[in-house]
């Protein structure tokens, strides 16, 4: 029998189709695209980048920070190690919190030069994911979205539309902790990387289109299931 979560994930897959997620810069280009391809390890980078600058802003102000990065050459680890802290946080600025990002960045890329990336995503997911939160910047949103997107390994990322989205249909509280949504979600689904980039995906596209702070309903593909309409 099917649940409400893998409903969910039915019902949204059905209307929007696959996300292609996470977006990253193909060779020759300068913009970040949904391309689906398997990542290298330049790009598994550029997504680590991209989880700290999608901090507290939109993701068109993220491409617009990652081209300016890849238009200056500097989307790089020892690039970016390298680069004065200034001339980053004056090319990432659409991203805001430009100052607090280009330390985290100049911290990640320092930790990365000593530690590769390829030894940190060797690591089981728990280890990896008590590793990437003792780094300074990076919460379990964040450490999530490295582990699912750059090391393509299956945990669930929670975010404010995954919090949003299901406690207005009905299936958890405003206020439940992070970890609890994630681990109730999990156990409702089978445990593969790509269910869990899709279905995350798929929130974000809901929560852009219907599922805003301030609910549009009208035509919202899971009006028939949501509890909560407002």
């Amino acid at each position: 029998m099917v649940n409400t979560t893998q409903r969910i994930y039915n019902i949204l897959h059905e209307k929007y189709d696959s996300q292609k997620w996470w977006p990253t810069t193909l060779t020759g280009d300068l913009h970040p695209t949904y391309h689906g391809k398997k990542h290298n390890e330049t790009q598994q980078f550029e997504i680590i980048v991209g989880t700290i600058l999608t901090q507290n802003t939109s993701w068109k102000n993220v491409e617009k920070a990652i081209f300016n990065l890849n238009n200056n050459k500097l989307l790089s680890i020892e690039k970016i190690k390298k680069t004065k802290q200034e001339k980053i946080a004056e090319l990432i600025k659409p991203a805001g919190y430009f100052n607090q990002k280009s330390e985290r960045l100049k911290i990640l890329s320092e930790y990365l030069y000593k530690k590769t990336i390829k030894e940190l995503f060797s690591q089981p997911i728990n280890k990896l994911r008590e590793e990437l939160l003792s780094i300074k910047g990076i919460g379990p949103e964040t450490a999530d979205s490295i582990i699912l997107y750059s090391a393509n390994k299956a945990t669930f990322v929670i975010d404010t539309y995954t919090k949003r989205i299901f406690s207005r249909i009905g299936l958890c509280k405003k206020e439940i902790k992070y970890e609890e949504l994630q681990q109730q979600i999990t156990t409702e689904l089978p445990r593969t990387t790509k269910l869990f980039n899709e279905y995350h995906a798929l929130l974000v596209e809901l929560a852009k289109r219907h599922c805003k702070t301030k609910p549009e309903c009208n035509e919202c593909p899971l009006s028939t299931i949501c509890k909560k309409k407002i």
